[in-house]
């Protein structure tokens, strides 16, 4: 019964925290994005010589941009309790929500796709450095990594568009379907689409495994140094068991709380590869909002990006039990 109480409780409070902190960053980048030159008003009617200020008002009041700025956020605010994120103010006025889910499918599926690589390849790759550290294969894959760190993403996404898009024609540059791509079947459709996901996938998989490679390899260097991994081989337990089975959970931790950190790049970290790629997806959707001063779809993309930075958190916090069953999360760090 207490165990239970203890549990309410800590729910609850998590529940007060997550809310505080979302409140917390809707509320500095609502600020924040106001404080940038330029306005959505001036955006729509710089160009055009006979608009003039009384027009330019006629708009603020429109759009409400001539309250206090906290009456703007209080009327944001309450509209998004309601799941009302408002219209575009740019372009063709459609519901901000409406414009995000249909591309967030698109971006959420590139990035955990390329996660998900990134973790399956930078698992051997960390264990196996650390495992023979100072060896052959640790300076082999220790010079691969630092490659990786090398590279720029989008001097990377060029050289392989070049080569293996343009001189050779093996996979598409740009978009995300072909131009025949109502005639295929339905299984044409899907090949089509993961043709076209191919490239940007590996330029988005090869940063990720560098970074999460060498900080495993770290991880796993400083857990086999202690006291407990020397104890569990001094009693005779295969290598393989006290790597597996003991090093490498207490060694995922870190990396565990890099992904979880990782998780908001979702949004962010696509600006790049979309625009490179010309694909349809959050990335390029936030940054024509930024660059047209569309309050509205800027919001809505940050509250997205708020919730997965939370969802990140509490994603980290359930990896945290499953790597180590030690660990209670009913208990307040």
């Amino acid at each position: 019964m207490h165990s239970l109480y203890m549990s309410v409780c800590h729910a609850a409070k998590k529940l007060l925290w997550i809310m505080l902190v979302f409140i917390g960053i809707t509320l500095i980048s609502f600020f924040v994005m106001h404080l940038a030159p330029g306005s959505p008003t001036d955006m729509q009617t710089s160009l055009n010589p006979l608009v003039n200020e009384a027009y330019r008002a006629k708009l603020n009041a429109l759009y409400g941009l001539d309250k206090p700025i906290y009456e703007q956020y209080w009327d944001w605010f309450t509209r998004l309790v309601r799941f009302d994120f408002g219209n575009s103010l740019a372009g063709d006025g459609r519901p901000v929500l409406d414009k995000i889910l249909e591309r967030l499918p698109l971006t959420v599926g590139l990035n955990v796709t390329s996660l998900l690589l990134a973790l399956v390849l930078a698992l051997p790759v960390g264990i196996v450095s650390a495992v023979n550290q100072g060896k052959f294969i640790d300076k082999f894959f220790t010079v691969l990594v630092f490659l990786g760190f090398a590279l720029p993403g989008f001097w990377l996404a060029l050289l392989l568009m070049m080569y293996l898009g343009i001189e050779h024609g093996i996979l598409p540059i740009s978009g995300i379907t072909s131009l025949n791509f109502h005639e295929l079947s339905l299984w044409g459709k899907c090949l089509d689409v993961l043709h076209h996901l191919i490239l940007p996938v590996l330029v988005s998989t090869v940063g990720a495994i560098a970074g999460t490679s060498r900080f495993l390899r770290s991880s796993m260097l400083e857990v086999l140094r202690q006291d407990y991994i020397l104890t569990a081989k001094a009693k005779g337990l295969s290598k393989r068991r006290v790597i597996y089975r003991h090093a490498l959970r207490n060694a995922l931790l870190p990396v565990i709380t890099l992904l979880g950190l990782s998780v908001p790049g979702l949004i962010g970290g696509s600006v790049i590869i979309e625009s490179i790629f010309a694909l349809p997806g959050l990335g390029q959707l936030f940054y024509g909002a930024v660059m047209a001063r569309d309050y509205p779809l800027i919001m809505g993309n940050l509250v997205f990006g708020a919730v997965l930075t939370l969802a990140g958190n509490l994603l980290a916090d359930f990896c945290y039990k499953l790597a180590d069953p030690r660990i209670s999360l009913t208990k307040d760090s």
